[in-house]
């Protein structure tokens, strides 16, 4: 019996070596795909940074034709109501008269 325990043990301690060895080479791996990985990252950053200038420049155009489009709303509002104030106006004239 002291013979197969033996034989086991040799097994096992095979097997954990190649184990070990087998979760060795997979570590080396992954860390070189990590590195890939993080260099990929990193050349997507530099990219969206870059494309954060167009968008704020694209943001800021917005903006400016948003306040003058309202500038050209409100004046023309605001004649329209004073057109529309004088023809008031005129009409309450007439009746008091």
């Amino acid at each position: 019996m002291s013979c197969t325990e033996q034989t086991f043990l040799i097994i096992m301690y095979v097997l954990g070596c190649i184990l070990l060895l087998a979760l060795i080479v997979f570590v080396i791996k992954m860390i070189k795909t990590l590195s890939k990985v993080d260099k990929t990252i990193d050349d997507i950053n530099q990219k969206s940074a870059k494309l954060d200038g167009m968008f704020d420049l694209v943001d800021k155009s917005a903006d400016v034709l948003n306040t003058v489009s309202d500038t050209a709303v409100n004046y023309v509002t605001g004649w329209f109501l004073k057109l529309v104030n004088r023809k008031k106006d005129k009409e309450g004239d007439d009746i008091n008269e």
